[in-house]
């Protein structure tokens, strides 16, 4: 299942989420911390979609009340419920 999420308050434009059942089978970030979005897209390749939302939910950067881990963690979300939509 492919899902696309536009974040908001952070530098990234898009993320490009692809759910295999319970699992993240891929994710791709335009826009933001090249470097760093790389290496999270990595990390949470084949982790289980919930665990990678709770380790990711409510991570802040600098003084902005959210980061792009934390949008990140609002896409696999928003993934999973349209998934479950009828």
């Amino acid at each position: 299942m492919h899902y696309v999420y536009i974040p908001s308050g952070v530098c990234s434009k898009e993320f490009l989420i692809e759910l295999e059942g319970d699992r993240i089978k891929k994710v791709a970030v335009k826009g933001g911390c090249s470097g760093n979005l790389q290496g999270i897209s990595r990390l949470v390749e084949g982790m289980n979609v919930n665990d990678a939302i709770s380790r990711m939910r409510g991570i802040r950067c600098g003084s902005k009340n959210t980061s792009c881990p934390d949008q990140l963690s609002i896409g696999l979300e928003r993934a999973l419920k349209s998934r479950k939509a009828p």
